[in-house]
């Protein structure tokens, strides 16, 4: 799916909105993928609709997949470390 994204974007955009995301699930009709920010995801929610919709056209669920975008907190994590 985040192929079908990133052929219809720039290579820097897709990046820097995809490029921390991770696969997490795929129920059948909902695929859940991690992003790293509360920002990121509603960049993505607010950005991406569209595309996100001819995305899931060509994922095998069809398009009415639903994708849920969670904030994972990773990035948090990783920078708390060295303190």
């Amino acid at each position: 799916m985040l192929e079908a994204l990133r052929a219809g974007m720039p290579e820097e955009d897709f990046r820097r909105w995809f490029g921390a995301t991770a696969y997490a699930s795929d129920s059948g009709d909902q695929i859940t993928v991690w992003v790293p920010s509360e920002g990121v995801r509603r960049h993505i929610d607010n950005h991406y609709q569209g595309g996100d919709r001819r995305a899931r056209s060509r994922h095998a669920a069809g398009p009415h997949c639903h994708v849920r975008l969670v904030v994972s907190g990773f990035e948090d994590d990783e920078s708390d470390e060295g303190q």
